[in-house]
C-alpha cells in the first residue's frame, strides 16, 4: 500500500478519475524512485493533494508494475500505471493524519517532501475510516 502525492494544479485526482487510467511519472527524488520501483500491480494507493490542500482525496490501484519511463531511454527513472478506484467521501487532511498515532513514525510525517510513501495496513485503515465520515 502506498501514498502518492501530486500537486493538483499539475495533475489532480479529478483528472485521474476522468481519465480512468494514467501513467504516474515525474518522480525524481532517489528515495521516492526506490519506492515507486517497488510498486506492483494490485497495490492500493492513496492519492494525496499537496499545495494548499494537503489532504488524501482518493483511492487508486497500480495496474502496471514499475517500468522504465519511456521519456528517458537511459532507464534511470521509472513509472507505474494507475487506475482511479474511488474518491474519498471527504478529504483527510495532513493535520488529521499527523494527529494519528499510526503515523507517528511514517515518512509522510518525517519526510514531508517525499512524494511516494509506503503505507501500513493500520495507516490505510485509519485514513480510509476518516475519509468515509
Amino acid at each position: 500500500m502506498w501514498l502518492l502525492k501530486t500537486e493538483p494544479g499539475d495533475y489532480s485526482w479529478d483528472e485521474l478519475e476522468k481519465a480512468g487510467r494514467a501513467r504516474w511519472d515525474g518522480v525524481r527524488n532517489p528515495a521516492a524512485l526506490r519506492n515507486l520501483a517497488a510498486m506492483k500491480a494490485g497495490d492500493r494507493v492513496l492519492v494525496y493533494h499537496t499545495g494548499g490542500e494537503k489532504a488524501v482525496v482518493g483511492i487508486a490501484e497500480v495496474v502496471r508494475s514499475a517500468y522504465p519511463d519511456p521519456k528517458y531511454p537511459e532507464g534511470k527513472l521509472v513509472v507505474v500505471d494507475l487506475e482511479a478506484r474511488a474518491p474519498l467521501a471527504r478529504p483527510v487532511t495532513l493535520a488529521e493524519i499527523k494527529a494519528l498515532a499510526e503515523f507517528r513514525d511514517s515518512p509522510l510525517v518525517r519526510q514531508g517532501r517525499l512524494s511516494v510513501v509506503p503505507i501500513t495496513a493500520a495507516q490505510w485503515g485509519a485514513v480510509e475510516a476518516r475519509g468515509r465520515k
